[in-house]
């Protein structure tokens, strides 16, 4: 399932029934996890840690070292997890001594284009649509999907379930369970279309909307309108990841609706 166009080290280690595309190349320090595709013109460099039935396009680059001038050539890793789609050209960058690895869940989809920086963290089932740019250092939780042309700055946090629209610049963390949309990033919303298609009932999505419409709407202060939503809304676990989220975010969340 090699073909003889392949350049694969002596050294990887190659699962079981793993197809490589003619003309990519495969370091020595790699593993690919049984059953994944690897197809032609991909580029996969040491420390790359690709998991089972993973699909990886022509033009992608996986493990090349981070595109930071303090990395001193320490041995770090680009994970990526099962099930997980990879377009064309995509990049993903090893990690440096900060987190010592990138890495990419579980049943992921990058699409053409995207750039995964150093050190960078995605959950399982997240959606990057084409050319998302993820600065170094930042995190991504489950179930979030980024739209087309976004730009993600370094140290950000995005919660899970949060849709980010096409085209945004995300300079501040967003909370879950949120729709992002606007120039400057704005609250557009709970992503209530993205939460029914993953089976969350409506009296769970409209509680959701009681926390930020406590956040956001009845109150202009974040920390009185935190201690409001604590106090006066029912104790759920939507709630707190909400409440836990926005308290551990010291680069603070994207402003409420204008």
């Amino acid at each position: 399932m090699i073909s003889e166009f392949a350049q694969v080290h002596p050294e990887a280690k190659i699962g079981d029934a793993v197809e490589i595309g003619p003309f990519t190349s495969v370091a020595a320090n790699v593993e690919i996890g049984e059953g994944s595709w690897i197809g032609p013109n991909v580029t996969i460099m040491d420390g790359a840690r690709i998991g089972r039935h993973c699909r990886i396009f022509p033009g992608a680059v996986i493990s090349a070292i981070p595109q930071d001038l303090k990395f001193q050539g320490e041995e770090t890793t680009a994970e990526i997890g099962d099930h997980t789609t990879i377009r064309e050209c995509v990049t993903v960058n090893r990690g440096t001594k900060d987190r010592m690895k990138t890495a990419v869940g579980a049943h992921c989809l990058l699409m053409a284009y995207v750039h995964i920086a150093h050190d960078v963290v995605v959950g399982n089932h997240c959606i990057l649509a084409n050319t998302a740019n993820i600065a170094g250092h930042v995190v991504i939780e489950d179930f979030v999907v980024i739209e087309g042309v976004v730009a993600v700055q370094q140290f950000i946090r995005i919660g899970q379930h949060a849709f980010v629209a096409g085209g945004s610049l995300v300079r501040k963390n967003v909370p879950p369970y949120v729709k992002a949309a606007r120039e400057p990033l704005t609250y557009a919303g709970v992503n209530t279309i993205g939460l029914r298609r993953r089976g969350f009932e409506d009296d769970t999505i409209s509680h959701i909307e009681d926390v930020y419409r406590t956040l956001y709407i009845h109150n202009s202060n974040l920390s009185q309108a935190i201690s409001a939503a604590d106090v006066e809304l029912p104790k759920t676990r939507e709630k707190e990841s909400i409440l836990t989220f926005i308290k551990a975010s010291t680069k603070g969340i994207i402003r409420g609706p204008v």
